[in-house]
């Protein structure tokens, strides 16, 4: 671990004033800034925290949206619960995976820019069929709005937020 990634945890711990209650929150707060949970860092919040690596790598692992792997800078859901799977939800996931040249064993693009992942329910069933791109919200996906986003977001249109207000 490189000394500013110290000094970024030495602050996270501090904002939560070294609290063993506070683990879930200080790791949502690293996994904000790398966008996962990096093993020394699992390792070096157990130490200064006074719990056991294996306590918080359990913490890591049992939360669905804790990530040991990295990720890259726009993670895309795609709902594939009910009410979205009944709507195409697949071809959407399929359009922006074959886009991307991603698979289910290989959510991640090689530049770090993207991944794609499925999620049981992003609990907006009204608006199905609907996928998220760094929790913002896209109503109503077909696989052509899907190209349109993944070419806005290379394009650079932020987190997806301008192609979302097209709508």
């Amino acid at each position: 671990m490189e000394v500013n990634d110290q000094r970024v945890l030495d602050e996270i711990l501090e904002s939560h004033g070294y609290g063993q209650t506070a683990v879930i929150a200080i790791m949502q707060d690293i996994q904000k800034v790398y966008r996962y949970l990096p093993e020394e860092m699992l390792c070096y919040i157990a130490k200064k925290l006074h719990l056991s690596e294996a306590k918080v790598y359990g913490v890591a692992t049992f939360y669905e949206n804790f990530s040991l792997e990295p990720k890259g800078k726009y993670v895309i859901k795609i709902c594939d619960g009910t009410a979205c799977h009944v709507r195409q939800s697949t071809a959407i996931l399929n359009e922006i995976r074959s886009i991307l040249g991603v698979t289910q064993e290989k959510p991640t693009t090689e530049d770090m820019m993207f991944t794609v992942e499925t999620v049981s329910c992003l609990g907006a069933c009204g608006l199905a069929p609907v996928c998220t791109v760094n929790d913002v919200v896209h109503p109503a996906m077909t696989p052509e709005k899907a190209r349109e986003l993944v070419k806005a977001l290379k394009e650079g249109a932020g987190a997806g937020e301008e192609a979302a207000n097209e709508d």
